[in-house]
């Protein structure tokens, strides 16, 4: 009988626990079983063999998660009902760990949802606050073996510095390497007479004993990862590599058993060297990009300020300060976790927890980020600077992500797939073609040629193109959410546009009013009714009307895609379209118009002359070559004729078109077989931003931030659009280039390797500079294809 631990594997000493027929080494370990046992999670224990971690003692460690100070500290969202926190969770190791974490649901009712982040460590996790809290989560991972590290000096930070293990392993594999070819220079020189009879022997055996700590140490995550690639029925890049070094050390071992040679524990532990070496630089470069895109792809999202003069000031959002007092209008995102000052706060933080029911929030009460504000405008004062990594988080939320996408990432697995097929077929056929010509030459063929034909640099080329070709867009205005919506912009062959605001100058605009003149009481409705909204017609008119009182709204509500009503007293407004306000304009000469009503009452209309971007034209015209270009507007056809004489002639128009109007013309074209990009202002058009494979929503200098986008274009770059789409375009033919330069190194390298002139130390060097090239390649490439943007 086994005396390990069922749950961690440890050995058990004679105090040990048995339970249903199982031995525990203590009774933590015991307790987790339990859990497990009685919540149906043993199944836990089919995806790896003892993989808990052991409890430790923690009675009375959290008694500090009582304090609300510190609980509030530590939190990310919090609200009556739901509490999200993000822990750092260092013993996190194995895909049963991520299983178990992300069923937390099964063993406590209270928690909604828990999401892993392996490569960080880190567990989100969303609970019901009614009977549950965060000392009790805590408690709840500490006991089943994943004791969060929380540190109240910084707060929850991962840790995300390099692999310490891999720098462990790096070091063991080059002290080994530099000591074992040491040992082997007589052997080398031919040292003969007495070192021959009395040390040779005694000096492979130091050589076999450096070798192990390369083999099952340094080169271990090798054999685990095609361990388990293996298991999972899936040929990974790491299979061939694990399989020469073990190819590499039995034969080397069963030379010096035998006295035949001296083995090629050289050779094999300068290949997990140099294999380490480029493990290195690889990971390097990844948290390079990783920097890159948390800390300096701001979205240019703007802010409106309040000054003490009651000025309003737009800044962008990462200029937000502790302190500053924020105008937050209807549909706005609230970007800094803040107090309310003034108004009444409807919050709908669907985008941070999924829950859409909307909380109110009165003066003095605490609002977190995330949420967005459904009815009138709200002042709001910052507790902190705006957190980027938060907005990231944000935009990334799985429930904004779209189905059936084909990511660029399927088209590396797949290929490295047959890759590995084909690389073992060769190997074999070489080694079997080698034992029969020259057995002495079989085993240096057969381990070079699994060693030079790594796919390494085939999975590099995708990830660092896309990664670096979001780093120069960010840097230019164009902010996309992850390096996927690059395939996806490089095959659309239709581009759909919203009219106002989009291909409109917002601010350019001429606005006249027809009608009665307004008394000063309307006035001052009327501008605080506009103060709230975030329509582009809105924003106009608020920004023309000279300054009024700034007062507080009974009522304010906006019907997307129609217009605003709203109350003070027993005055009451309406602002909208010609039916919102229920004027008849049957026999009217159809212009952009916005209409008033006050107490039911019809008072006016102003009417706007748009006034188009520059160089719209010439953008449609560019664009025209390639794809099919569609005008989806919300507004009448009175700019029809304008149009037609500004766009190509084939373009299509369509007006009076609603929010919903536009999702089912997408939808059906998409049905046709059409790949579409949708441009808007992702307010109205939130809707069909989310339908198209690709949805842009144009940034001006205030908050609309639709989350449902996969990117976010400055309003001032529109007309490079046509620059952007042809740079994704030769970004994929980047790709395709550096698959093309892998593919010719590796048939070069194995035409070297099945021939015998290329031994496993020189491929094991030649592989890392493989990968390093790919890396020079794809970021030369992509900066220069790139030179001719804004």
């Amino acid at each position: 009988m086994s005396n390990s631990c069922f749950h961690c594997g440890l050995d058990c000493e004679q105090d040990s626990l048995f339970f249903d027929d199982k031995i525990f080494c203590c009774n933590g370990c015991k307790t987790v079983y339990q859990i497990f046992s009685d919540n149906n999670l043993t199944s836990y224990y089919d995806l790896d063999k003892n993989p808990g971690i052991t409890p430790k003692e923690i009675r009375g460690k959290y008694d500090i998660l009582e304090n609300q100070k510190i609980v509030e500290s530590l939190l990310e969202f919090n609200d009556d009902n739901l509490q999200i926190v993000n822990l750092y969770i260092p013993t996190i190791h194995c895909s049963s760990c991520i299983w178990v974490l992300e069923n937390l649901h099964k063993i406590n009712s209270n928690v909604k949802d828990a999401q892993v982040n392996f490569p960080k460590k880190t567990i989100r996790v969303t609970y019901k606050t009614e009977s549950y809290n965060l000392k009790s989560l805590v408690l709840l991972l500490a006991t089943i073996g994943y004791e969060p590290k929380i540190n109240l000096e910084n707060k929850n930070t991962e840790n995300t510095s390099i692999n310490r293990s891999l720098i462990y392993k790096l070091g063991i594999a080059g002290f080994a390497f530099g000591n074992i070819m040491f040992l082997s220079f007589p052997e080398y020189f031919e040292v003969n007479e007495y070192w021959l009879d009395h040390y040779k022997p005694f000096f492979r055996w130091i050589m076999f004993a450096f070798s192990l700590p390369v083999v099952f140490y340094a080169s271990s995550d090798y054999f685990i990862s095609a361990y388990k690639g293996i298991k999972s029925k899936i040929l990974n890049i790491d299979i061939p590599i694990a399989l020469g070094i073990a190819v590499l050390f039995i034969r080397s071992t069963y030379e010096i058993i035998s006295g035949t040679g001296q083995g090629f524990f050289d050779s094999l532990s300068g290949l997990v060297f140099f294999l380490l070496i480029g493990k290195f630089f690889q990971q390097k470069t990844y948290n390079f990009l990783s920097f890159e895109r948390s800390y300096k792809s701001y979205f240019p999202i703007g802010v409106t300020v309040i000054k003490n003069n009651n000025q309003e000031e737009n800044i962008q959002v990462q200029d937000v300060k502790k302190g500053n007092r924020i105008l937050i209008r209807s549909e706005e995102i609230i970007p800094v976790d803040c107090i309310l000052i003034k108004g009444e706060a409807k919050i709908d933080y669907s985008f941070v927890t999924g829950e859409s029911d909307i909380v109110t929030k009165t003066s003095g009460d605490k609002i977190f980020a995330g949420g967005k504000q459904t009815r009138n405008s709200i002042e709001v004062e910052a507790l902190k600077t705006v957190s980027q990594s938060y907005l990231t988080q944000l935009w990334s939320n799985d429930a904004f992500k779209k189905e059936n996408t084909t990511h660029f990432k399927s088209i590396t697995d797949q290929i490295s797939k047959y890759f590995t097929i084909a690389i073992l077929i060769i190997a074999f056929s070489s080694l079997f073609y080698w034992l029969w010509k020259d057995a002495s030459q079989a085993m240096y063929v057969f381990t070079a040629i699994l060693i030079i034909a790594c796919p390494c640099a085939l999975a590099l080329s995708a990830p660092f193109t896309l990664g670096n070709l979001l780093r120069i867009f960010g840097k230019k205005g164009f902010y996309l959410k992850d390096g996927y919506v690059i395939e996806k912009l490089a095959k659309i062959d239709t581009i759909i546009f919203d009219k106002t605001g989009t291909i409109t100058a917002s601010n350019k605009n001429t606005i006249t009013y027809e009608g009665e003149v307004l008394n000063a009481d309307e006035e001052i409705l009327l501008k605080n009714t506009l103060r709230g909204s975030n329509h582009p017609l809105s924003r106009q008119l608020y920004q023309l009307l000279k300054a009024n009182n700034i007062i507080s709204l009974d009522e304010f509500k906006e019907t997307t895609g129609k217009g605003l009503e709203a109350r003070v007293n027993n005055q009451n407004i309406k602002v909208g379209s010609a039916s919102f306000v229920n004027k008849n304009t049957a026999k009217e000469v159809l212009k952009t118009s916005v209409h008033i009503s006050t107490n039911n009452k019809y008072k006016g209309r102003y009417v706007f002359y748009n006034q188009y971007r520059k160089g719209i034209s010439k953008l449609f015209n560019k664009l025209n070559k390639k794809y099919e270009l569609v005008i989806l507007s919300g507004d009448n056809a009175s700019e029809k004729e304008n149009l037609c004489k500004l766009l190509p002639i084939n373009t299509k128009l369509l007006f009076n078109q609603q929010p919903y109007d536009k999702l089912i013309y997408i939808k059906h074209h998409q049905e046709e077989g059409a790949k579409i990009v949708m441009i808007g202002d992702g307010l109205n058009d939130a809707g069909a931003l989310k339908q198209s494979d690709v949805g842009i929503a144009i940034s001006e200098n205030v908050n609309i931030f639709s989350p449902a986008c996969d990117a976010i274009l400055d309003a001032r770059n529109i007309t490079e659009l046509n620059k952007y789409l042809n740079t994704c375009k030769k970004g994929i033919n980047i790709i395709k280039a550096s698959f093309i330069l892998s593919f010719i190194y590796n048939i070069i390298g194995l035409l070297f390797a099945v021939t015998g002139h290329l031994s496993p130390v020189i491929a094991a060097i030649l592989m890392p500079l493989s990968s390093i090239s790919i890396v020079v390649f794809t970021t030369l490439c992509t900066n220069f294809v790139s030179r001719k943007l804004i």
